[in-house]
């Protein structure tokens, strides 16, 4: 197997792992029965638990980062930026409960190595919703007194939520359509200037 491969199968794996068990509970042979790799072939690639936590983070948000910011590029609106965000974000927990698990459990540990983490690729990808709302302020489309920073963490704090719910198989009838319609007219009636 490729090295790539192999780095790629043990993220997966810790992801599901971290999921399932809890970062602080999971053990190093727990992700290498679940890559299907040796415990020491972890140790090639990573340093230690954290290490690997960090990585998911990196790795996994970094992708979501980077197809949401190449789909938003493409959008002259502030307001179609916003719904591509709200869409994209919950596409991505959809597709990867076990990721949206990781996020909403172990960003929140108050480990210090995780809260340094706060301020890389997970800071970079909650920014771009506080860049959406100073494009709609200067483009007259949102109120000037919105504040982008606290509306970011508004923003995100809500679809956090849904998709919380969602995996926990509750109230999970809803359609990623369905729920970015609901999340953005709730937004857009607090931000939205009247035209």
């Amino acid at each position: 197997m490729k090295a790539d491969n192999k780095h790629t199968k043990i993220i997966s794996a810790a992801t599901k792992v971290f999921a399932k068990k809890g970062f602080f509970t999971a053990r190093i042979s727990d992700i290498a029965k679940e890559a299907k790799v040796a415990d020491g072939t972890i140790y090639l690639y990573f340093n230690n638990k954290y290490d690997i936590l960090l990585s998911v983070f990196e790795e996994e948000v970094g992708k979501i980062v980077e197809n949401t910011k190449s789909l938003i590029a493409k959008e002259d609106d502030p307001v179609e930026m916003l719904k591509v965000y709200i869409t994209q974000h919950l596409l991505a927990m959809k597709k990867n409960r076990y990721l949206a698990e990781v996020i909403q459990i172990e960003l929140r540990q108050t480990n210090k190595v995780i809260k340094s983490y706060r301020d890389n690729k997970f800071s970079e990808y909650v920014a771009i919703v506080a860049e959406i709302i100073q494009k709609g302020q200067h483009a007259d489309r949102y109120k000037p007194e919105i504040k982008p920073e606290i509306a970011k963490r508004i923003i995100f704090g809500a679809l956090d939520e849904v998709c919380r719910v969602w995996n926990a198989s509750l109230e999970s009838h809803y359609t990623v359509e369905e729920i970015t319609d609901q999340v953005i007219t709730l937004i857009h009636n607090g931000i939205l200037k009247p035209q």
